[in-house]
């Protein structure tokens, strides 16, 4: 996926409008439905499997948004982030990256990742001017797009796979042809995944002897 700002889990492939994609996002938070959907304070709402089984696709093989994903493990965020010398961005956003916990909960026993791992990117704007705040910049409620890096072995070649999301409905992969692949390939410290960005797994990485042979810090 390529977004004004290069993402943490995918770099610059695919074209992603802010705007737009913002828009489709927002329009999430009209509507009851949609509260239920995407809000983890809704008490009332029933308790769901989402966050112990692997990624979901529909017949035509898009992927389908794990509803309840901010009740995943998270793993880190990051400011204004670009695997890019430039950026042509002209606003701050915040990248938050969650995981699914039984796919957590394996990579800490191990310091690999299990077949059916699903990891999370949302981005989100960032401001620095709101309530009380003086200096720097908190996250604001705009949610810009989301992204998955999903592992399975038995419909991918590679075992990894990319998906963008511009709303709340399914996503097409992104094709196996655009940088973010031989990027991922390349760089990663951790079975293509760039876990030299989540302190508390590089660790564990390190610890177990699972990093990259190619990766450098």
């Amino acid at each position: 996926m390529k977004r004004s700002l290069p993402s943490r889990l995918v770099v610059c492939s695919i074209a992603l409008v802010a705007i737009a994609v913002a828009a489709n996002f927002g329009a999430l938070g009209r509507g009851a439905s949609a509260a239920e959907e995407w809000s983890t304070e809704n008490a009332a709402r029933a308790a769901t499997i989402s966050t112990e089984a692997g990624p979901a696709y529909e017949s035509d093989g898009r992927l389908k948004l794990p509803a309840n994903y901010r009740e995943w493990i998270f793993l880190s965020s990051g400011l204004d982030m670009s695997y890019s010398a430039r950026s042509a961005a002209d606003h701050s956003m915040f990248d938050n990256v969650f995981a699914e916990p039984t796919a957590y909960r394996e990579f800490v026993r191990t310091g690999t990742w299990p077949d059916g791992t699903l990891l999370l990117l949302e981005t989100r704007g960032a401001t620095s001017k709101g309530s009380i705040n003086q200096q720097g910049k908190f996250q604001n409620g705009d949610v810009m797009g989301v992204e998955i890096h999903v592992k399975d072995t038995k419909r991918f070649q590679g075992g990894w796979a990319f998906f963008s999301f511009d709303g709340p409905g399914a996503a097409k992969r992104i094709p196996a042809t655009a940088d973010c692949y031989s990027c991922h390939q390349q760089h990663a410290a951790v079975d293509t995944t760039f876990v030299q960005f989540y302190p508390t797994l590089l660790s564990i990485a390190t610890l177990k002897g699972t990093l990259s042979p190619g990766y450098k810090p």
